[in-house]
């Protein structure tokens, strides 16, 4: 099943828009499964950028211009040798989730419970929009 995951994030400079497609396995029976399939991703994703390294590396026009418009400018280097563990990095996007850290629109509508059954379709589009907390002083 193909989708298109957008994440926006008012802490991004310029549009804060980020587009990626993704293939799943299977279509996901409920948001808790869908937010999994996501995670396990990109944790393959990662791996598959830890295994892969050029001996020298360099950006080609259009991979400067598309870095321009996020902010950033950079090679991307994964530093860290380390492998990231499945079940805590699910843990924690779930309880993110649960702690309203993020909110899940599907077909413009606004997922509320993990556990609730959804009726994904072929080419859907997934929005997540991270929420960034406000601190200050009442006084």
């Amino acid at each position: 099943m193909n989708i298109t995951v957008t994440v926006k994030s008012p802490s991004r400079r310029k549009s804060g828009l980020i587009q990626q497609n993704l293939s799943l396995p299977s279509a996901p029976a409920h948001l808790r499964q869908l937010i999994g399939m996501i995670v396990q991703s990109e944790i393959q994703r990662f791996k598959d950028k830890q295994e892969t390294s050029s001996l020298m590396p360099y950006l080609t026009a259009p991979e400067i211009e598309n870095s321009a418009h996020t902010g950033k400018i950079g090679f991307d280097d994964i530093v860290s040798e380390a492998v990231p563990d499945e079940q805590q990095a699910l843990d924690a996007a779930w309880s993110a989730f649960e702690d309203g850290l993020y909110r899940v629109f599907i077909r413009e509508q606004e997922w509320t419970n993990l556990d609730e059954v959804l009726d994904m379709q072929e080419g859907d589009t997934i929005v997540f929009i991270r929420l960034v907390m406000l601190s200050g002083r009442l006084w």
